[in-house]
């Protein structure tokens, strides 16, 4: 059984902690939400794993929503339904009981990979759609030359797409997901052309990386990228990203269907 924080939290974040203000930061990035939603074809019934507060939910299909975490369950907007407390290891449902499954940014969370992926598989008829990072891909960000404490935690967290493709059996494909400048989605690398939000604490915390390092850590990229910024450092090195459309880093998404690999 997965341990649970005192949040109810299954991964290795409590979310209870850091998740109050989640939400604000992390909104669903519409031109990600369309790949996903590609991804799930016409699937009328879809299952969210670690579904959070409801980003890249779709709202045109039925949607049952799991999620562990009270904080982020209690930060569902209304018109999103309820999310059923439940981790991807032991999942509540009959065999292909849903047309489609997703989970997004949660499968470096789970204690247990295989045991998720092989839930999700169980529970699902058709394809079963995973918007992760690529460990190996991570580094490409200029986060790395500030806070390679922070690059190497996630490196270490988030599973090798060859680990997924495997929990997930049948047929598979990897497609890059390139990530737009303007990105409303407050993931890392989704500020790769505006630094300047990474100074605020919130976006910070709305990225679990941070909770992983040390405090010094963190001052020190304060610290640092701040001056960076003031005295045109930044700039010089990387100010060609502040008008870059898109950046392709480590984003994927990864779908799985049933049937010969």
């Amino acid at each position: 059984m997965a341990k649970r924080t005192v949040d109810g939290s299954a991964g290795d974040v409590d979310y209870g902690r850091i998740g109050s203000g989640y939400s604000r930061y992390r909104q669903p990035e519409p031109r990600i939400a369309a790949l996903i939603a590609a991804a799930l074809g016409d699937a009328r019934t879809v299952l969210n794993v670690g579904a959070g507060a409801g980003s890249y939910e779709p709202v045109d299909r039925a949607v049952t929503a799991v999620e562990p975490s009270a904080a982020m369950r209690a930060q569902r907007p209304a018109h999103l339904p309820r999310a059923i407390d439940a981790t991807a290891e032991q999942l509540p449902f009959a065999d292909q009981a849903f047309d489609a499954a997703m989970a997004t940014f949660t499968v470096h969370q789970w204690q247990d990979l295989g045991a998720g992926l092989a839930e999700m598989r169980r529970v699902t008829r058709g394809p079963v759609v995973i918007l992760s990072c690529d460990p190996e891909a991570l580094d490409r960000f200029w986060l790395n030359d500030y806070a390679p404490e922070a690059i190497a935690v996630e490196a270490r967290r988030y599973p090798a797409l060859s680990e997924i493709v495997t929990g997930l059996g049948g047929a598979v494909e990897i497609l890059p997901v390139p990530i737009p400048l303007d990105c409303v989605d407050g993931f890392g690398e989704a500020y790769y052309g505006r630094p300047e939000r990474l100074l605020d604490p919130g976006a910070r915390l709305a990225n679990s990386a941070w909770t992983f390092v040390a405090p010094a850590v963190v001052e020190r990229f304060v610290a640092t990228l701040g001056r960076d910024l003031a005295d045109g450092s930044w700039d010089r090195r990387y100010g060609r990203l502040r008008t870059t459309p898109s950046f392709e880093g480590s984003l994927r998404l990864i779908v799985g269907r049933p049937g010969e690999p």
